[in-house]
C-alpha cells in the first residue's frame, strides 16, 4: 500500500480520553470532597494519579502524542470559562475565596447562588456548563491548570499536546448573562477574547508545548458569513503571533462545509478533521479545496462516539487518499474518546462472539496505532491485525443475532394510521379532564425519586445472590409504599411510583428487550459525576414480556390518586445507547417504538390512566446541519406517535424533555401529539414557556420550577415567581407544576422540602387565580 518514505512521520494520537478511571475513581473522589470526607489536596492528588494512568495506557498502546487539558473535574467548557476569567458576577467572591469550591459552585450552585445553565454538548449526551457573557465582560488569562497538566506529562517524558476549546466555539456556545439583552451576541467579544488566548498560548509554549489543539466543533454546524469571517479573523490573528506553539484546529461530529476553505487558508500549522459517518463528506470537500499543502492533517477515521470495531481496510483506504492532500497525515479517532467506555476487555459477561465486535477507548487506541503503523510502513506490517479485523467485521455482518425476521415483518406492516391518535387533541383533553378531575395547575413529578443506599444495596444483594427475587421484590414494594405515602402527604396531584427498581432510564428497559446488550463496566460521563452505562443495540428489538406493569399497578393499588406509568421513548432509547451502524436509525427507532407500544397497551389495560413516555434526547439527536433536520424529525416524531397512538382518548399521554435548546424544535414537539409535556425551565428562567407560546402550542405543558441538578432547595416564593412567569406564556388551564427532571440523584430531605415548597407555590398561585 504505502511505502515507508511516503508516510514515515505518521503519528497516532487522540483528542481526549475517558476521565473517570476503570472504577469511576474520579466520581468517588469528587463526591467525597463534596461531602467533606477528603480535602482539596487529596482530590487533586487523585486527579494527578488518574491523569498519569490515562497517559500510561495511551503510551503503552503506542500513541505517539498524548492530550493534556482534556481531563476535567466537572466540565471542559467550565474549565475554559475559568481559563479566560469569565466568572459570573454572582460567583466571583466564592471563586476568590476558594477556587475549587467556587468552581463547583458554578457547576452545581449553592443554596443562595444559582449555577450556570447546563445543556447538551452538540448532539451528544454529554452536558456542558453554558458561559454567561455580556457587553461588560472582561476576560483575563489564567493558564495555571493548562500549564500544570502539560508539565505533568512532559515530566514523564511524553510528547504532549494541550487541548483547549477554541475561541470561536467558546463564544458560540455562550449565552447572554442574566440581565443582558437576549439580543446580545457573545461573538462580538471575539476581539476582546483573542488576546487572552494569545497569552495562554504563550504560557504553554514557555512550558514546553510544541503543538496546541484548539477545538472548534461549532464550525460543523451551519454558520453565517459573519461567523465565518470571525473564524478567519481569529485564526489570522492567532496565526500571526510569534510567541506561540504550532496550532492544530480540530473539528468533529459532522462535515465542515463552508468552514473548511476558511480553515484551509488560515495561517495555522494543522487541521484535525472527522472522516466518519456524515463527516465522511469532508474527504471530497478537502480534495475540492486543493488539500492542505504545508499543513499537518490529523485524520479522524476511527469513530470516537460508537463502540463498534473499526473496519481497518476501509480506514486505510481513506488514509491513503488523504496522503496526497497534506504534507503529513496522522491518525486519530473522530473526536475525544470521552464519549465511549474505557475498556471492553473488562466485560466478562458478554458473549465472546459479540465482544469481538466491540471497541471501547482502549481498543480504539489500539486501532489508531495499528492504522498509523500501516500508513507509515505498509500493510505487510499489520497483516495479522488486518486478518483478525476482517474476520470480526464479517462475523457481525453474518450473525443471526443481528436479524429477527418476525420483527422486520412487523415493521414492514406499519401503516400511517398506526402513528396517529384516533381523536383530535381537543376531544381527548375534554375526556381526560372529565376522567382525571384534576385541579388547575396540577402538580406532579417527572418520575424517579431518590435512589437510596438501601435500594442500591438491594440490587447488589440480588446480583450477588444474597437475597432471592422474592426478597428483592419486598424491598421494592416497601420503597414504593413510602414514595406513594410521601407524595400524598405533600399533596402531589398526579403521583409516580418512584422507579426504585430501575438502575437507569434506558438501561432498565434495554435489559428486558431482546436485541439489546447491557455492559457491566461501560460507564460514560453524562455530566459532572453523573455516569451512565449506555446499552448496546446489537440486533433487532422486541419485547418478550411486560416491563413496568407489575410495579405501576402495585403503586396504583395503594392510592386513589392517578399514578403515571413511566417509559423511556424510542428516540431516547437510541440516543442514550450505542446504536447499530449497519442499518438506518429510522428502522431501529420503529423496532423500539413497536416494543414500547406493546408496553403502553398493557399499562392501559391494567388501569393506568396517565402514561409518560420520556423523550429528553429528541433535541440532542437533532443533526448538526439544517439540511438533515427534516428527515430526522420525521422519523423521530413518527416513532413517538407509533409508541403512544394506540390508547383511548381519556388516557393522557405525557412526555418529558430536559437540558437542551428547544426553540428550534417546537414544531416537532407539537408533532409528537402528546397531551402534556414537561420541560426543563428553571435555569433558563422559563424561556421554553415563551417559545411554546410564540409557536402557538395548544396542549398542556409543565415548564419546570425546580432545578434538580443543583443541591439547593428552591423557596416557595422562588417557585411562585417562576410559575407567574409561566402563566405569562401558558394559560392556567394548560399549565402544570413540576420539577425540571427526575429526582434520582437528590437526597430525601431536600426532595421533600423542595416538593413541599413546589406544592405550596402551586396552591398559592391557584388560590390567587380563583380569587381573581
Amino acid at each position: 500500500m504505502t511505502t515507508k518514505s511516503a508516510a514515515a512521520a505518521a503519528r497516532a494520537t487522540v483528542y481526549g480520553y475517558p476521565r473517570q478511571g476503570q472504577g469511576r475513581e474520579l466520581k468517588k473522589a469528587i463526591e467525597s470532597y463534596w461531602k467533606g470526607r477528603v480535602t482539596a489536596e487529596a482530590l487533586h492528588a487523585d486527579a494527578i494519579r488518574l491523569r498519569r494512568t490515562h497517559w500510561q495506557q495511551l503510551t503503552e498502546a503506542g500513541v505517539h502524542e498524548v492530550p493534556t487539558g482534556d481531563f476535567s473535574l466537572y466540565d471542559h467548557v467550565l474549565d475554559t470559562t475559568v481559563m479566560v476569567g469569565a466568572i459570573p458576577e454572582r460567583h466571583r467572591d466564592a471563586v476568590a475565596a476558594d477556587p475549587l469550591a467556587g468552581y463547583f459552585a458554578m457547576a452545581r450552585g449553592t443554596q443562595d447562588i444559582a449555577p450556570l445553565e447546563m445543556t447538551k454538548w452538540f448532539d451528544t449526551n454529554y452536558h456542558y456548563l453554558v458561559p454567561e457573557l455580556g457587553p461588560d465582560t472582561v476576560f483575563t488569562a489564567d493558564s495555571t491548570r493548562q500549564v500544570t497538566e502539560l508539565r505533568e506529562a512532559l515530566t514523564l517524558g511524553l510528547r504532549a499536546r494541550p487541548v483547549l476549546v477554541g475561541p470561536v466555539t467558546y463564544l458560540l456556545l455562550a449565552k447572554p448573562a442574566p440581565g443582558v439583552s437576549a439580543g446580545f451576541d457573545p461573538l462580538t467579544l471575539l476581539d476582546r477574547l483573542l488576546p487572552v488566548y494569545a497569552e495562554v498560548l504563550a504560557d504553554l509554549r514557555a512550558a514546553g508545548a510544541e503543538w496546541v489543539q484548539l477545538d472548534e466543533p461549532a464550525l460543523t454546524q451551519d454558520r453565517t458569513p459573519a461567523v465565518l469571517n470571525a473564524v478567519a479573523r481569529a485564526y489570522r490573528d492567532l496565526g500571526a503571533l510569534t510567541d506561540r506553539p504550532k496550532v492544530l484546529v480540530a473539528s468533529y461530529f459532522d462535515r465542515l462545509g463552508d468552514a473548511l476553505p476558511v480553515l484551509a487558508k488560515a495561517p495555522v500549522e494543522g487541521l484535525a478533521v472527522d472522516f466518519t459517518g456524515p463527516a465522511a463528506a469532508n474527504l471530497d470537500a478537502l480534495a475540492a479545496v486543493g488539500g492542505l499543502p504545508g499543513k499537518r492533517l490529523v485524520a479522524g477515521v476511527v469513530d470516537g462516539r460508537n463502540i463498534w470495531v473499526n473496519n481497518l481496510e476501509k480506514s486505510l483506504a481513506t488514509l491513503g487518499t488523504l496522503l496526497g492532500l497534506a504534507d503529513r497525515v496522522d491518525v486519530a479517532a473522530s473526536c475525544s474518546l470521552l464519549h465511549v467506555p474505557l475498556d471492553a476487555d473488562a466485560e466478562k459477561e458478554i458473549d465472546p462472539q459479540i465482544l469481538r465486535w466491540l471497541a471501547f477507548a482502549r481498543q480504539k487506541t489500539t486501532e489508531i496505532v495499528t492504522l498509523a503503523r500501516g500508513l507509515s510502513v505498509g500493510t505487510d506490517a499489520i497483516r495479522g491485525e488486518l486478518a483478525a479485523n476482517r474476520a470480526a467485521v464479517a462475523s457481525r455482518s453474518n450473525s443471526p443475532l443481528t436479524r429477527d425476521p418476525a420483527v422486520r415483518a412487523r415493521v414492514e406492516a406499519v401503516t400511517e394510521a398506526d402513528g396517529r391518535r384516533a381523536q383530535p387533541y381537543a376531544e381527548r383533553a375534554a375526556a381526560q379532564r372529565a376522567h382525571l378531575a384534576l385541579p388547575p395547575l396540577p402538580t406532579t413529578t417527572i418520575g424517579s425519586f431518590p435512589q437510596t443506599t438501601e435500594l442500591r444495596t438491594a440490587r447488589a444483594d440480588l446480583r450477588a445472590g444474597r437475597i432471592d427475587s422474592a426478597g428483592y421484590e419486598k424491598r421494592i414494594e416497601a420503597e414504593i409504599r413510602d414514595v406513594i405515602s410521601s407524595q400524598e402527604e405533600i399533596g402531589i396531584d398526579v403521583l409516580v411510583h418512584g422507579e426504585p427498581e430501575r438502575n437507569d432510564m434506558v438501561q432498565y428497559f434495554a435489559e428486558q428487550l431482546d436485541g439489546y446488550l447491557a455492559t457491566e463496566h461501560g460507564w460514560v460521563q453524562s455530566y459532572g459525576t453523573r455516569y451512565v452505562r449506555p446499552p448496546i443495540l446489537a440486533g433487532d428489538i422486541s419485547r418478550p414480556a411486560p416491563m413496568t406493569v407489575r410495579w405501576t399497578s402495585y403503586a396504583q393499588s395503594l392510592t386513589d390518586l392517578p399514578v403515571k406509568g413511566m417509559l423511556t421513548g424510542p428516540v431516547t432509547m437510541l440516543a442514550w445507547s450505542f446504536v447499530r451502524d449497519d442499518q438506518p436509525l429510522a428502522d431501529t427507532a420503529r423496532q423500539v417504538a413497536l416494543a414500547l407500544r406493546d408496553e403502553v397497551a398493557d399499562l392501559e389495560a391494567a388501569g393506568t390512566s396517565v402514561i409518560q413516555v420520556d423523550e429528553p434526547a429528541l433535541r440532542e439527536t437533532l443533526p448538526l446541519r439544517a439540511a438533515d433536520h427534516a428527515a430526522y424529525l420525521a422519523w423521530a416524531t413518527e416513532a413517538f406517535r407509533l409508541t403512544t397512538s394506540g390508547v383511548r382518548p381519556d388516557t393522557q399521554i405525557h412526555t418529558h424533555m430536559c437540558y437542551a435548546e428547544f426553540g428550534d424544535i417546537v414544531q416537532a414537539i407539537d408533532d409528537l401529539d402528546a397531551d402534556v409535556i414537561s420541560l426543563e425551565a428553571a435555569r433558563s428562567h422559563m424561556q421554553v414557556a415563551r417559545e411554546l407560546a410564540a409557536h402557538g402550542y395548544a396542549r398542556e405543558a409543565g415548564p419546570g420550577v425546580w432545578d434538580i441538578h443543583s443541591p439547593r432547595v428552591p423557596s416557595t416564593e422562588e417557585a411562585r415567581a417562576l410559575l407567574r412567569k409561566g402563566l405569562e406564556a401558558i394559560p392556567a388551564d394548560r399549565l402544570w407544576v413540576n420539577p425540571d427532571c427526575g429526582l434520582k440523584t437528590r437526597g430525601w430531605p431536600e426532595t421533600r422540602a423542595s416538593l413541599e415548597n413546589l406544592v405550596a407555590a402551586a396552591r398559592a398561585v391557584r388560590n390567587g387565580l380563583a380569587a381573581s
